[in-house]
């Protein structure tokens, strides 16, 4: 499909509950462990004010927002990279998705059981985080033992190979995350077919109450504090509530975030953060029929962004005409702005900006 971003996080800290709100895709809710046992997968439309202005000037039939998957993983206990709870298949499927949503519980509910009796937000983001360190050397270990078998052969490759894989376990092992060591590009290559859990990107969720989101509390500072640390983004969140406006058309539903003195979503944050935090951009294309956003990362060339349209585009590409966005606002026009010169013409080596409007070129 796309890029995946994993819900994850203690039992009972509110991680299916903020799934439901994002994805609509009703995942079971319970007040006792291990209620998610396979992943649920939500695919969210992009939240993208560029998108609405467009149409506005376009006029297409139909409009196509980006997106981007959601997957609901299963709490995560201690001694999870030891097989506990759902352990292996817990950590199997954080493998499998390209960033992290750390859900953390902050406030205080007596009617929903805390796995371990109270809330401590700094102890359940290092339970997580350790398990994900434990899990993440054990691979390490494993690719080490395969290299040093290897390394009989004399083979230079391999000798470097060794050597990032002790300086990855050394670090790992004073408890920091994958992606808090500096590596060269020749060193980030290798780390990346370890496909390390801690290596992935992460934001930091704050569940909260009505309360903490307005006024913040104790609990979302502390998780603040941290994720400064790690480089991380937090978004609070009053899961209960975006429940309860899920179901609410778009009217109702600015209406009473402007009640309450919110000018955006917490869910819209989440998504546009997901979208942030894997280095994505978006670019546009439309014909008679539509208007439609696209996905892809960061540095993308022009042809394979033409791939993720079709593959003929990436095969048969001769060029790409594009549109800056600021300047089609600007005109409102796009005859207009090919008579002012403002249609660029790329080949293949063009990487393609956020924002671009692009018209692929093609031998079928």
């Amino acid at each position: 499909m796309g890029f995946k971003c994993g819900i994850v996080g203690l039992p009972n800290v509110g991680k299916s509950t903020i799934f439901n709100a994002i994805t609509s895709a009703n995942s079971l809710i319970g007040n006792f462990p291990f209620t998610t046992k396979e992943p649920h997968i939500g695919v969210v439309n992009v939240p993208d004010e560029r998108l609405n202005e467009l149409e506005k000037i376009i006029k297409p039939p139909k409009v196509i927002p980006t997106i981007l998957e959601f997957v609901d993983i299963a709490g995560l206990v201690k001694g999870a990279s030891k097989g506990e709870g759902l352990g292996n298949q817990f950590l199997s499927h954080i493998r499998e998705v390209d960033a992290i949503a750390h859900v953390v519980r902050c406030f205080k509910n007596d009617n929903v059981v805390h796995s371990y009796g109270s809330v401590d937000p700094k102890r359940d983001i290092e339970i997580v985080e350790t398990e994900l360190i434990l899990k993440d050397i054990e691979t390490i270990e494993k690719n080490l033992s395969d290299f040093e078998r290897q390394a009989k052969s004399g083979d230079k490759k391999i000798k470097h190979n060794i050597e990032v894989c002790k300086k990855l376990k050394e670090h790992l092992s004073t408890g920091k995350l994958a992606r808090m060591l500096n590596l060269d590009d020749e060193e980030k290559e290798l780390a990346c077919t370890f496909q390390l859990l801690t290596s992935k990107p992460v934001m930091f969720i704050a569940n909260s109450d009505e309360d903490g989101l307005l006024y913040g509390n104790d609990y979302i500072r502390i998780v603040e504090e941290l994720a400064v640390h790690r480089g991380s983004t937090v978004i609070v969140v009053d899961g209960e509530m975006e429940c309860e406006i899920a179901d609410m058309n778009y009217e109702e539903r600015e209406k009473f975030l402007n009640d309450l003195g919110i000018r955006e979503s917490s869910l819209d944050k989440i998504i546009k953060q997901g979208y942030f935090i894997l280095d994505l951009i978006t670019f546009y294309t439309h014909n008679e029929k539509e208007l439609r956003a696209w996905t892809v990362r960061k540095g993308t060339r022009a042809p394979k962004a033409g791939g993720k349209i079709h593959s003929d585009f990436e095969k048969g590409f001769i060029k790409v005409e594009v549109v800056k966005y600021k300047d089609l606002i600007q005109i409102k026009s796009e005859s207009l702005l090919k008579e002012k010169g403002l249609l660029e013409v790329h080949g293949k080596d063009y990487i393609v900006q956020d924002g671009d409007i692009l018209y692929f070129r093609f031998n079928v």
